[in-house]
């Protein structure tokens, strides 16, 4: 998984990894002559006492050094530029990716797993390719060319090799087969703590009035344990690692020193040649260590590359058209014919034959118990969610066929709890319109019964936003959000409970000025207040599901039973009947 993402992110910078190469080989073959250099110099220089001849090598080992360290800048150059590179174009992959799921999507993943993989697993897989372009090119280079190297200057002392690369391979090999599984788990871990921290500050309100600070800390060190739990472990296992590596590079030194000590006192070998011996032999064990460190890193990066070849392999739901259409007119009618619901798993469906028509400049309020399906069905208009059986209509065209950019204009949602960017009260209400002026969002804000809050903020239209609109009442939230909606200007209003957290003066304004603004608009309002819906032209009653009755308020007191029902749980009989 891990290859086959890198070949296909990595197929646009064949350049520049032609040139990390190149230079990476240039700069090994500069270190491995170092060592034959240094051995001409003590054998034919020092012990001969031939000054000239020192000075000639010497220069010439300045001037390999010289290559060696520019093609060494320039190697990590490239290198760097095109693992961060690749870092851009994972992360803006999956952020599109992301953009094109449907509700059902991002719930299945989780936004913290979701962020995780964007973020975390994603550095794992940079800092995987930067290693390599930096180390992984020059090992096997350095270590074949080593063992040539080291076997021109002595066959016999060179032999050790046999014994010692072995035992290195062996040991590092273990080591790094048992974090496989741990680099999995920690990914896990770290995806579980992004949960629990996202839920603790975006619900402190919550956790604050209902005292639940030492539950939630103690949940968050849970989270925190089992993650310390497995870093640990894997660090255990890292910590072994290097003290093993090191012992094995260090009694080689000490044997390649010994053995070959005694080859110079029987004429066998030179001093020059033992000092090469024993570099090679350290070039060689230090190019086994870069590759055995970097199958260290694999593990952990090709878990991280399966979570985002996950994201990146998943199909949305809801699939653009293949041939948009554009509606010969743009009105706001509404059809629904006999739609189907049911959430993927689901024993039973959330909506069951839903069929009905909404008629430009009429109003259709939709009531009925919780989990009776009514946010359900509001999002199957503008494609949150595609409906599993039968079709939504906008303006005498199948929502699945619509052209996306004319869905948008046509349809305007203001959901259940309503979402605020960071930013301005002047960049939230223009999120759906950017060239809306001033004058247009002040009258939005006046239609939503929000102007007069604004006009009270120090910064008027420019007063700062915070993420998610904490820094509003819930109230003040609901009206700027439906003043996003007006200044948008759709054919299709969807309120889905928008008013429920309005005070029942501000509501009555509200429906009153929108009412006056938007006559000529399709407006669908989803209440579990009677009193926000009852003057609604058609009043469609849903109930697990199934619309159990349609009509005026009048005629549902008479005919619906579960919509009689809801109304005198909120009304008395004379105030039903007024």
């Amino acid at each position: 998984m891990l290859f086959r993402l890198l070949r296909g992110q990595l197929r646009p910078y064949r350049k520049e990894i032609t040139l990390v190469v190149l230079f990476q080989f240039v700069q090994t073959l500069a270190t491995l002559y170092l060592p034959t250099l240094n051995a001409d110099i003590i054998d034919d220089g020092v012990v001969k006492g031939d000054t000239g001849y020192i000075m000639r090598i010497g220069l010439v080992m300045l001037g390999v050094t010289l290559v060696q360290i520019i093609c060494s800048a320039v190697a990590v150059y490239y290198g760097a530029r095109t693992s961060m590179a690749l870092g851009r174009d994972l992360r803006a992959a999956i952020f599109h990716r992301v953009q094109d799921f449907s509700v059902q999507e991002v719930n299945a993943f989780g936004p913290p797993s979701l962020i995780t993989r964007t973020t975390n697993d994603v550095q794992q897989v940079t800092v995987l390719v930067l290693m390599t372009f930096t180390m992984m090119v020059a090992a096997p280079i350095m270590c074949v060319g080593g063992i040539v190297l080291a076997l021109r200057q002595d066959t016999a002392l060179s032999s050790l090799l046999v014994v010692v690369l072995p035992l290195m391979i062996v040991i590092v090999g273990l080591i790094v087969m048992r974090m496989r599984p741990l680099f999995r788990t920690m990914q896990e871990r770290i995806d579980r703590i992004n949960q629990v921290l996202r839920e603790q500050i975006t619900g402190i309100r919550v956790i604050r009035a209902f005292v639940r600070d030492r539950h939630e800390r103690e949940r968050f060190g849970v989270a925190n344990a089992d993650l310390t739990d497995v870093s640990l472990r894997v660090g255990r296992l890292m910590a072994l690692m290097f003290p093993s590596v090191m012992l094995v590079v260090n009694v080689s030194s000490v044997a390649v020193v010994w053995f070959g000590g005694y080859r110079i006192a029987d004429g066998s070998m030179e001093v020059g040649a033992l000092t090469a011996v024993i570099s090679y032999l350290m070039q060689i064990l230090m190019s086994v260590m870069m590759a055995m460190f970097m199958f260290m890193m694999i593990p952990r990066a090709e878990v991280c590359a399966e979570r985002i070849q996950e994201v990146l392999d998943t199909e949305p739901t809801v699939h653009p058209p293949a041939e948009p259409v554009v509606p010969e007119r743009q009105i706001g009618e509404l059809e629904l014919r006999s739609v189907d619901f049911r959430y993927p798993g689901a024993e039973e469906p959330v909506l069951s034959g839903v069929s009905f028509t909404v008629r430009p400049g009429r109003t259709t309020a939709i009531i009925g118990s919780t989990g009776s399906g009514k946010t359900t069905l509001l999002n199957l208009i503008p494609r949150l969610f595609d409906a599993t059986a039968g079709d939504v209509l906008v303006d005498g065209v199948n929502v699945r066929d619509l052209d996306p950019a004319a869905l948008s204009r046509a349809v305007g949602l203001v959901p259940q709890s309503p979402y605020l960017f960071s930013g301005t009260v002047a960049s939230n209400l223009r999120y759906g319109r950017q060239d809306a002026t001033d004058e247009e969002l002040w009258r939005a804000l006046e239609v939503a019964q929000a102007r007069d809050f604004v006009e009270e903020m120090p910064g008027g239209l420019d007063e700062p936003i915070s993420q998610g609109g904490t820094n509003v009442s819930g109230g003040q939230r609901q009206r700027l959000a439906i003043a996003r909606a007006l200044v948008h200007r759709p054919e299709i209003y969807l309120f889905d409970d928008s008013f429920s957290a309005l005070d029942y003066a501000t509501d009555a304004r509200l429906r009153a000025a929108l009412a006056e603004e938007i006559a000529d608009a399709t407006m669908i309002i989803v209440a579990q207040r009677v009193n926000t819906i009852r003057h609604a032209d058609r009043i469609l009653v849903l109930d697990e599901g199934r619309v159990v009755g349609s009509g005026d308020h009048a005629e549902l007191m008479t005919t619906c039973p579960t919509y009689r029902e809801i109304v005198l749980s909120q009304l008395t009989e004379q105030e039903a009947a007024a």
